[in-house]
């Protein structure tokens, strides 16, 4: 009976790159949200070292941190006995369907892409292919394991479309093969913005506005205290996005760690101003990272207990894939495999 409660379950499949510690961002965006869904969907989770490499790495810290981040996942809810935890490299079937999906991939498709307009900036001097291609690797993430939804951040929904973009022209060419997708975009919290520039999304490459899960208390709280709120006079804790994006911003965070609506916030601070505010913002976050912080340092130490996790999520994930490769090597006429 089980078995056959998984199989009707529809799959949902994400990833992060390991290419510094999850931040708040990250978890109330994602993470949090994944561990509830373990229940109604069968759940695909990966570090994206495969995609971190477009930029650069020193190789100690990217082995370290795809542990940590592992880590972290399991310490913020995902239960390796209920979803599928495992590292993108140690499933080559995703460098293979990625080469694959390159050739079903326009040109003018990738160029269109803003974040490689938007890295390309930033790494001037290593505008390589795969910063270029690497919207297909992430289509063939999402395609190997006939996810139904991805869940994704605003700025990710360009690349959700161009997988289903990509899905339908491999299933107009060769007949049905991949499912298609549909982003997942959860309602609160979904788009954390940096502390120090709140018009910008909370981002690793921002120290100061981004505050880690691993951060210790005193520096979560001295961030938080040093948050940008807005420059007019009137000290007031409002929702007004347009006119207080700092405001918005902590009240944003603030509600997403206490399950409390706007109005009550609005009504809880009224007229105790931001020197109020601010700290019993850090102060709730602090709480609330508290606990993963904790365990994650606890399971880092653990290194055998973290192998066997990502090994048998690789194993379990490869199952899978495997067999939308070997559909796909059908479909395009490869010779099959002889072994």
């Amino acid at each position: 009976m089980d078995q056959q409660t998984e199989v009707k379950k529809k799959v949902m499949l994400s990833g992060i790159q390991p290419s510094g510690d999850l931040h708040l961002g990250n978890y109330l965006g994602a993470v949090k949200n994944w561990a509830e869904l373990a229940e109604q969907f069968q759940c695909y989770y990966f570090m994206a070292d495969l995609h971190s490499i477009t930029v650069r790495q020193n190789p100690a810290d990217l082995r370290r941190r795809s542990i940590s981040q592992l880590a972290q996942y399991i310490a913020c809810g995902l239960d390796p006995e209920k979803n599928t935890l495992f590292l993108q490299s140690h499933v080559h079937e995703h460098a293979e369907l990625g080469w694959i999906l390159n050739c079903y991939t326009m040109f003018g498709e990738l160029s269109r892409m803003t974040q490689f307009k938007d890295k390309s900036a930033k790494n001037a001097e290593n505008i390589n292919g795969g910063l270029f291609t690497y919207p297909a690797l992430m289509a063939a993430d999402i395609l190997l394991y006939q996810a139904d939804f991805v869940p994704v951040g605003q700025d990710q929904k360009q690349h959700c479309e161009l997988t289903r973009d990509i899905a339908i022209r491999f299933n107009n060419i060769y007949g049905p093969t991949f499912t298609v997708p549909e982003p997942y975009i959860p309602k609160v919290g979904a788009r954390v913005m940096s502390l120090s520039v709140p018009t910008s999304k909370m981002s690793k490459s921002d120290p100061q506005g981004c505050v880690f899960i691993m951060d210790p208390p005193e520096e979560i709280a001295r961030k938080f205290k040093r948050a940008v709120t807005d420059s007019d006079t009137e000290n007031c804790v409002r929702w007004d996005p347009e006119q207080k994006p700092g405001v918005a911003n902590l009240m944003n965070i603030y509600s997403a760690v206490t399950g409390l609506s706007f109005e009550q916030i609005e009504h809880d601070f009224a007229g105790k101003g931001y020197g109020v505010f601010k700290p019993t913002v850090g102060d709730a976050v602090i709480e609330t990272l508290r606990p993963i912080r904790e365990e994650s340092s606890r399971m880092i130490a653990e290194k055998e207990y973290l192998r066997t996790v990502y090994t048998e999520g690789a194993q379990r994930a490869s199952s899978v894939a495997r067999r939308t490769l070997r559909k796909v090597y059908k479909r395009v006429g490869f010779v099959e495999k002889p072994f």
